[in-house]
């Protein structure tokens, strides 16, 4: 073993004793940064990964979208171009919109989307979030609530509610009594996303078009892609042969605002809880510096024995490099763990301080989710230990700058 080495794991490793307080304290702090990191990452994409599964399985990949409602030729054109492209494995027309909802003399004012079933169901898994009540009892005079707003309502599954459309209201405008649609309630479906869940309305395409007077015309298509399909050229390749006034939008465009909000708080935390390890390496460089000046003499000795001025940089580089590798194992050990037991630690200290309820209406996810990309995981740990490195360059050169003769004389 070179004698760097030997020194480095000496120093940091003492005989007789396991570790030195010196180790032990930047070892911990370097785990505090780089699990924290990990941590933050991991929820923050937990939450992008969870909301672009809630959009895909709601929209689809892609959305093709018109700037008015489209129908009879344009719409053929639209769909035969859908069919004909490689990359799409499904489509599905729909229309959407907003409605007054009562039940019970209590009002709401969901979003409301209309969609035909046996298409939709090829590519939006609507089933798949049903908890009570059946897809198959979706008809022209019934519709699907979302949970929260059934349970603010109070309406069930087989209750009638009435809707309100903005086409009955302008006609009220012109003296015109219209009476609202009254529906059956077929069923109630949960996302998991607290807004999706509070304020969405599912009916069949027809009565979606009876209520907004759009006749036989649809608004857009959902779209889903065959597996292994990349989004982004699967869009621009729809965009060269779709008819004039239409666009096909993948669901980062659609939600593009979102995301990037989404993205730049990601960033902003990262940025932020860097600063540990930062501080860590600061640490390292201080606690480096005191072995240096304490052991002055000693390293004239190595330099006076032989020891070259790249040998005694190393060693101290090398007591870094140890502290980032052994600091970075441990925590990205203490995040996973963390990360495991993450809505345990979440219960308890909802049961502590604010309550479940709070943070479902806060935060939109009735639990905590979590998604670690391991390219993520590994700049992490190559950030803490190159920062832990380049903490021992300082100490390093202060080190290898002593001359032998001044170094013994030290008291």
């Amino acid at each position: 073993m070179p004698w760097p080495v030997y020194l480095a794991f000496k120093q940091l490793f003492p005989s007789g004793r396991w570790l030195s307080v010196f180790a032990v304290l930047s070892i911990i702090g370097v785990a505090l940064g780089v699990a924290v990191l990990v941590l933050t990452r991991s929820i923050m994409g937990g939450f992008g990964h969870q909301i672009e599964r809630m959009i895909i399985d709601t929209q689809g990949e892609i959305q093709v979208r018109t700037q008015a409602p489209i129908g009879g030729a344009k719409a053929a054109a639209v769909e035969k171009v859908l069919a004909a492209s490689p990359a799409v494995e499904a489509f599905a027309p729909y229309a959407n919109g907003v409605v007054m909802l009562e039940y019970g003399n209590r009002p709401a004012f969901p979003s409301i989307e209309g969609f035909n079933y046996d298409q939709m169901k090829k590519v939006v898994p609507i089933g798949r979030y049903l908890v009570s009540g059946s897809i198959d009892d979706l008809d022209d005079d019934s519709v699907i609530l979302s949970s929260i707003l059934a349970n603010s309502l109070g309406a069930g599954v087989g209750d009638t509610v009435d809707l309100y459309s903005p086409l009955m209201l302008a006609r009220l405008k012109g003296n015109d009594i219209m009476l609202p649609r009254s529906v059956r309630v077929a069923g109630i479906f949960q996302i998991g996303h607290q807004q999706l869940d509070s304020s969405t309305v599912l009916c069949s395409l027809r009565l979606m078009q009876d209520l907004y007077g759009l006749d036989r015309m649809v608004q857009g298509y959902d779209v889903r892609l065959r597996p292994g399909r990349n989004i982004e050229e699967a869009a621009i390749q729809l965009n060269g042969v779709l008819p004039d006034g239409t666009r096909a939008l993948t669901w980062l465009e659609s939600n593009a605002e979102f995301q990037a909000v989404l993205g730049f708080e990601r960033g902003m935390i990262t940025f932020l809880v860097g600063f540990i390890v930062v501080v860590a390496a600061f640490a390292i460089t201080i606690a480096l510096l005191m072995s240096v000046v304490r052991k002055t003499r000693e390293i004239g000795l190595l330099s006076a024995m032989g020891g070259s001025r790249r040998g005694v940089a190393a060693c101290f580089c090398l007591q870094g490099f140890i502290i980032g590798v052994a600091g970075s194992g441990l925590g990205l050990g203490g995040a996973l763990l963390a990360l495991a037991y993450r809505n345990e630690l979440i219960n308890l200290l909802n049961r502590l301080t604010m309550g479940r309820e709070v943070f479902e209406r806060f935060y939109q996810f009735s639990t905590l989710p979590a998604y670690t990309r391991p390219v993520e995981v590994v700049a992490i740990l190559a950030f803490a230990i190159v920062a832990s490195t380049l903490a021992g360059l300082i100490p390093a050169a202060r080190a290898a700058s002593l001359r032998p003769v001044d170094a013994l004389r030290s008291e």
